[in-house]
C-alpha cells in the first residue's frame, strides 16, 4: 500500500490486534461504513479467552457473529445506539445486544460517564506524506471516544475517501495500525412510493429558497431532496449526508459561492457528522473542499444548529398520539431503531432564526396481531401504544406530515392539535380519532 510516510512501527496483524483485547474491556467501534471490517470480521474469536468484553456502535453495516451468536453471551455483550434489523433479531433472540438511550450531541460523553472506552476501532485511509489520515465516513462521536480510549487501533483501507474536517488526524495519535483492503459498505437509495413523494411535496411547500437543510434517512427524506430541486441557495447542515444531497449540489440546488446567504456558520461548506450511500456519494466525498465532517458534539448541538439561518429539519417517526407526543424508536416496548439526532435537530431548527422542523409518517401502517394475522392501523393514535417511548416531546414539535397534508402543532392547544392530526389521518380512521379524542377530553 504505497504511502509517503512510514508507519511500519505501528504496523500489526489482525491477530495482534485482536490480542490487545482483554476481559472487561470497552470496546467502541467506528460507525457506520467507517467500521473497521477486517477487525469485526474476526472479533468473535476473542470469545473463548474473554469475558464481560463490551462493544458499541452505531449502525453496523452487517449481522456479524459477535453479537448475532448465543454463544458470545457472557463473553461479549453488544451496547447499540442504534437497531438495524440483525441487532433486533440479536437482542429478541441471542440476547446479545441492548439499546443505549441517546441524544447523538451527547452520546460520546454519556459514553465516558457511563464506562470510559479502553479500545477504540476504527478505519482511515492511507497516511498522507505528512502522516496525516482521514476517518473517511464519521466523527460523530470517534474523535472524543478515541480521546477517551487507553488504546486506538485504526485499520487502513485504500479504498475509503480522504474526506475534510474532523476526520483528519495525524497518526501519532493511533497506537496500532492495521492494514485491511475492502469496499466500503453501501447503502443504497429506498425507492419512494407515491405517498412519499406526496409528503415530500407537502413539506417542500413551505422550504423557503435560503433555508438549511437537514434530512434523514429513508424513503421520505429521499422523495423530500427530490421535491427540492426547484428551489436555490439551499445550504447543508446535517447530522448524515447522503446521495440525494450529491443530486441538489450537483443541480446547482446548493449555493456554492454564498454572498448573498447568511448560512450562519460554515458558509459555502456542506457540513454533516457522517456520510452513508453509494459510490456517488463516497466519490462526491474525495478531497472535496466544499464538504467537512464535524464532531457530532458540534454538528448536532441544538445551540449550533440554531445559529444558521432558516434551518429545517425533516425526521420520520413511527406514532404520533392526538397530543403530539412522536414515537420514532419503538413498536410499543419494543425497541426498533433509535433516538439519533431527531430532538436535537427538530429543537435546534426551531431555535433558528425562521426555522422550521418536520416530523413526517405514513398515515397507515399493516401490525400483526397476536393470531399471526395482520390488519391495517393508524399511525395517528389517540395515545402511543403501550411502553412506546417518547422520542420527542410534544412541546418540541412542529410540523406533522403524512400523504394527506401537513399542519402545524407548534404553540397550538390540545383540543386543536387533535382536530389538526385527525385532519391528516389516514380517512377510513378520521371518524373514530374523533370519538376517541372525545372520550379523553381532547375536544
Amino acid at each position: 500500500m504505497g504511502s509517503g510516510f512510514d508507519y511500519g512501527n505501528k504496523l500489526i496483524s489482525v491477530e495482534q490486534a485482536l490480542s490487545k483485547i482483554k476481559s472487561d474491556d470497552c470496546i467502541v467501534c467506528a460507525l457506520g461504513a467507517a467500521e473497521p471490517n477486517g477487525l469485526l470480521d474476526q472479533l468473535h474469536t476473542i470469545a473463548p479467552r474473554v469475558t464481560n468484553v463490551a462493544v458499541s456502535t452505531c449502525l453496523p453495516m452487517r449481522p456479524f457473529k459477535w453479537f448475532m451468536d448465543p454463544a458470545m453471551r457472557g463473553h461479549i455483550e453488544h451496547h447499540a445506539w442504534f437497531y438495524s434489523a440483525g441487532i433486533r433479531k440479536a437482542a429478541a433472540e441471542a440476547r446479545t445486544s441492548f439499546y443505549v438511550p441517546n441524544h447523538l450531541h451527547s452520546a460520546a460523553m454519556d459514553r465516558v460517564l457511563f464506562r470510559k472506552p479502553t479500545v477504540f476501532i476504527g478505519t482511515c485511509t492511507p497516511p498522507d506524506r505528512f502522516g496525516y489520515v482521514s476517518l473517511a465516513f464519521s466523527v460523530v462521536y470517534e474523535r472524543e471516544l478515541m480521546d477517551a480510549a487507553d488504546i486506538v487501533i485504526l485499520e487502513i483501507n485504500e479504498q475509503v475517501p480522504y474526506v475534510w474536517g474532523d476526520t483528519v488526524i495525524h497518526i501519532d495519535q493511533v497506537d496500532y495500525l492495521v492494514e485491511h483492503s475492502s469496499a466500503p459498505f453501501e447503502l443504497p437509495a429506498p425507492e419512494t412510493e407515491e405517498r412519499d413523494r406526496k409528503i415530500g411535496s407537502f413539506i417542500a411547500e413551505h422550504i423557503e429558497d435560503g433555508s438549511t437543510m437537514q434530512l434523514g434517512i429513508g424513503g421520505i427524506p429521499n422523495a423530500v431532496a427530490g421535491e427540492l430541486l426547484h428551489k436555490k441557495d439551499l445550504a447543508i447542515h446535517t447530522e448524515m449526508l447522503t446521495d440525494g444531497m450529491v443530486d441538489l449540489f450537483e443541480a446547482g440546488v446548493i449555493a456554492r459561492a454564498p454572498r448573498s446567504l447568511d448560512k450562519g456558520i460554515m458558509r459555502g461548506k456542506m457540513v454533516a457528522a457522517f456520510a452513508l450511500g453509494t459510490k456517488k456519494l463516497y466519490d462526491f466525498l474525495e478531497h472535496n473542499p466544499g464538504l467537512a465532517l464535524m464532531r457530532g458534539s458540534w454538528v448536532n448541538n441544538p445551540y449550533v444548529i440554531a445559529r444558521n439561518h432558516k434551518q429545517v429539519s425533516i425526521n420520520t417517526t413511527l406514532e404520533v398520539d392526538l397530543t403530539g407526543q412522536v414515537c420514532s424508536e419503538s413498536i410499543g416496548h419494543r425497541q426498533y431503531s433509535g433516538t439519533g439526532g431527531q430532538s436535537d435537530t427538530a429543537i435546534g431548527a426551531q431555535m433558528s432564526e425562521g426555522g422550521k422542523s418536520f416530523i413526517a409518517l405514513y398515515s397507515t401502517a399493516e401490525v400483526k396481531q397476536p393470531d399471526g394475522t395482520r390488519k391495517t392501523a393508524s399511525k395517528i393514535a389517540p395515545m402511543l401504544a403501550s411502553g412506546a417511548a417518547v422520542t420527542l416531546h410534544r412541546a418540541n414539535v412542529d410540523f406533522v406530515v403524512t400523504e394527506y397534508g401537513a399542519v402545524r402543532l407548534r404553540g397550538a392547544p390540545v383540543n386543536e392539535r387533535a382536530r389538526r392530526l385527525i385532519s391528516i389521518a389516514h380517512p377510513d380512521f378520521r371518524a373514530g380519532l374523533q370519538e376517541e379524542a372525545e372520550k379523553l377530553g381532547y375536544i
